[in-house]
This record gives structure tokens, sequence and C-alpha cells, in this order.
């Protein structure tokens, strides 16, 4: 397929549920930003669910999820990644319906190495490393005012859980749901595919109208997070191209390539106007408003521009087509002479 298309039209209520095809149920709930809304999806299995990612830690989702369990008995939570919006509820969610949880390794690790703030995971090394990369004092201290907001939408991770690996195949309702996974914007991402059914839950790897964030990190400040994240995109190409694409974020679609080639394209456009404007030496916090032209509303938006902004600076640096000079601690990038 050439084109996007979104064949259900309809959005399910707050909290409620759609039927998406018999046994693949939408699940909307609200987000506190002003993306406002994160998909969940209930895969049925004889007479219990799959529940896949659980919502942020908010009493509105808790409600929402006492209505739900009645109907939908879960007896297996997956969860995509370590997100809020994904893992926030996943403990509560564990202990209140007695189903485990199932998440690859190094989702289950990050999230214990944030929420309890361990080394080069916790908010000092981001502002440090945000500092090395030009951020200026006034928005450094916006972002130490928020604390350690994972640890709010996060309030507690399964003491336990069952380990996802790659390419295993996950049986669920007498249908086999391979895992699929992405790096880039998280650290072992697990999208689920079912060939029987043409449908891909691609959690936050695949979205239709908005960009995943693809940041760089404290933990791994010369890593190469947008060429994870191209490279994982690739590999979906193997997937047909009518294939239902279910989405964290936005609306059910088709035409999985298609979009994919508009991520490509968007990316190598930020890329080139980066490039542009780097015939001077310049930091990262000064080029956030190359790519990021509209007001950032508040330190939630800058954390994730600035992040944003040194990974693909870090995307052009591995291509050579910049290099980085360091001065007094300072990283500034200019075009590769």
């Amino acid at each position: 397929m050439d084109t996007i298309e979104y064949p259900y039209d309809r959005l399910p209520e707050t909290g409620g549920s759609e039927e998406i095809v018999p046994g693949v149920r939408w699940v909307r709930m609200p987000l506190p930003f002003a993306l406002d809304h994160v998909n969940l999806w209930l895969l049925a299995d004889g007479d219990t669910w799959t529940a896949v990612d659980t919502g942020i830690a908010m009493e509105a989702l808790q409600e929402s999820w006492r209505k739900l369990l009645p109907g939908h008995p879960l007896s297996r939570i997956v969860v995509t990644h370590c997100h809020p919006d994904h893992l926030g509820l996943a403990a509560w969610l564990s202990e209140h319906s007695g189903a485990p949880v199932w998440i690859s390794q190094g989702e289950y690790t990050a999230s214990q190495l944030i929420r309890h703030q361990i080394a080069s995971y916790s908010v000092p090394a981001m502002l440090q490393f945000f500092q090395g990369h030009g951020l200026d004092t006034v928005r450094l201290e916006a972002l130490a005012m928020r604390g350690n907001s994972y640890g709010k939408g996060v309030p507690a991770v399964p003491a336990t859980y069952r380990r996802l690996f790659d390419g295993e195949d996950i049986v669920i309702g007498g249908r086999a749901w391979r895992t699929l996974v992405g790096h880039g914007h998280a650290p072992e991402h697990m999208s689920l595919y079912c060939a029987e059914l043409g449908i891909l839950i691609s959690g936050d790897m695949l979205l239709p109208r908005i960009s995943t964030n693809v940041s760089a990190v404290a933990s791994v400040p010369d890593g190469n997070p947008l060429r994870l994240f191209l490279d994982s995109l690739e590999r979906l190409k193997a997937l047909p191209a009518d294939t239902l694409v279910l989405p964290s974020h936005g609306r059910p679609f088709r035409g999985l390539h298609a979009r994919i080639g508009e991520l490509e394209a968007h990316h190598e456009a930020r890329c080139a106007e980066l490039v542009a404007a780097c015939a001077d030496p310049k930091t990262a916090a000064d080029l956030i408003p190359v790519i990021f032209q509209r007001e950032l509303a508040d330190a939630h938006q800058t954390m994730f521009a600035m992040g944003e902004t040194i990974a693909h600076l870090k995307y052009l640096e591995h291509a050579q087509r910049l290099s980085c000079a360091t001065e007094n601690g300072i990283h500034r990038f200019v075009v590769q002479r």
C-alpha cells in the first residue's frame, strides 16, 4: 500500500473498549500530557484475556480497569516497554488481577534503574548530560524541579516478571503472536505480530501521525539511538504492506510501508536542517529551534526535545557528516571538513 488508511473512525470511550476483530479489543486511556491518550489492547485467550500495556499510574485509570476486569479477567499482562504510559500500572494490575507481567529484560531492568534513580539513570546524571550539550541554567533548574517524574508515573515495578525474547511466539487464543524487538525509543521494546490476523501491535515503534521520540540518554552518551530506530523500522518492512497496525497513540491504520517511508524522510529532513545550521559550531541546546520550531510548553517537552536533538547530532557524527569538539566540558557540532 502506498497510502495510509484508517479503517476505524469510531474511538472507544475513555476507559472503554471497542472490538477491532473478534478476540482483539481496543482500550483508550487518558494521559496527563499534551499527548492525551494511550491505546491498550485486550486479546481473548479462552475464558481469560491478555492485556498489552497498562497505562500510567492514575486513579482514573485504576477505576477504568476495575470496570473492565469483571468482563475481561486477565491471565497475562504483556508490557511493550518501560515508559510510564505503558508500564505504570503493571504492578498494581498484576496484584489486582493475579496475572503475571511479561516484559523484556532490557525494559524491566531500565524501569528499575530509572525508578530507583541508580547511577547514570538518575535526574542529576540527565542534568549533567544536558549541561554538557549547552542547556542553560534556567531550563536545567526547571528540569531539576520536576524531580523523579518517572517514579510518579511508575510508583512500583513488578517484583517478578516473565522474560520476553525477540522472535518468540506467544500463543494467545490459539493464535501465535510473535515478539519483534525494536530499539532507539526504548532499550528492548517488544511489538507483537499475528500473521494469522495480519495485525501488528506496534507499541511506540510505529505511530500514524506523530514521530516516535528517539532520545540520547546519559547512560549511553556516545550511542546512536536514531540509527538503531531506523534499523528497527527497516526490519518491519518485512511485514506485509496491508498489515493492520495497532499503535499506542492515534488510530489503527493500514499502510505500514508508506508510514515507514514518511518517517525515514522526516528524520532525513531534520538531519539536513541540522547540517545546514552547523556551518559554525553549535551545541544541541542552540539547535533545538531548528527541529522544534514550535514553542516548548514545559520542562517535560524540553527534556524530549533536548534528548531528540542530541540523538540526531550523534547520528550525524557517527555518519561523519558532523564532527564534535569539546571545550570546557561543552560539546559543539560543526560540519565535517
